[in-house]
């Protein structure tokens, strides 16, 4: 057995109560505080913030491995073909019936951005989202969780208060239909590859479709 791997094997968890304590700060009490405290200009830049202390927090976890997350590498193509016929027809939909002028936006007018977007928000965004909203989430803190698809409700639900935020009842919901699929991809399929393939194709689709100002701080209005 190698030294590192030792190490690993006489980690342990740490107590209930510290468990608590970090679960609802990460995924309670940051977003809201986030939402609720800082400038729109500063919530990326928070966020960023909580989710290196997140990873910090899943390097740490007894029994973790990044290689780990290459298991169960196959991506069937029936859920990502159905999340993206779904995603693209409630995104243009939502366009439509909201904000019709900014139906296909930047495929139209920023070509360019769009394709630096698509490009960059699977490493910059769905990525580290996935670390920590999956692989921490169910990892770490799996004591805390409640069993069977109460976990998955749990965990979307915490997912959509992270995108507080934005301020937005769309966003809001969006969010929480999509942690129910990344968490059943995840949890259920045992795959973080597919979590990340869905994650990054569905939020593609929703700049493609003109959703962007949905999640843009700077078109941030807070209720208050």
């Amino acid at each position: 057995m190698t030294r590192a791997a030792d190490s690993r094997k006489r980690r342990r968890l740490p107590g209930r109560q510290r468990l608590l304590g970090e679960f609802l700060l990460l995924f309670w009490i940051a977003p809201v505080g986030v939402a609720v405290f800082l400038p729109p200009a500063a919530v990326v830049p928070a966020l960023a913030v909580f989710t290196a202390l997140g990873i910090v927090l899943l390097q740490a976890t007894p029994g973790f491995c990044w290689r780990g997350l290459l298991r169960n590498p196959q991506i069937p193509a029936w859920p990502v073909l159905a999340l993206a016929a779904a995603t693209l027809a409630v995104s243009v939909a939502i366009v439509w019936l909201s904000r019709p002028d900014d139906l296909f936006w930047l495929a139209r007018e920023r070509p360019g951005l769009l394709l630096a977007v698509v490009l960059l928000y699977p490493l910059l965004s769905a990525l580290p989202q996935e670390l920590l909203y999956r692989v921490l989430f169910f990892r770490r803190y799996r004591v805390l969780l409640p069993r069977g698809n109460a976990g998955l409700v749990f965990n979307a639900a915490a997912f959509s208060l992270a995108h507080l935020p934005f301020w937005d009842w769309t966003v809001a919901v969006l969010s929480f239909a999509g942690g129910l699929v990344f968490g059943w991809a995840y949890h259920r399929r045992g795959s973080f590859l597919l979590a990340v393939v869905m994650h990054a194709l569905a939020g593609a689709i929703v700049f493609v479709a003109g959703m962007g100002a949905f999640f843009y701080t700077g078109m941030v209005e807070r209720p208050f």
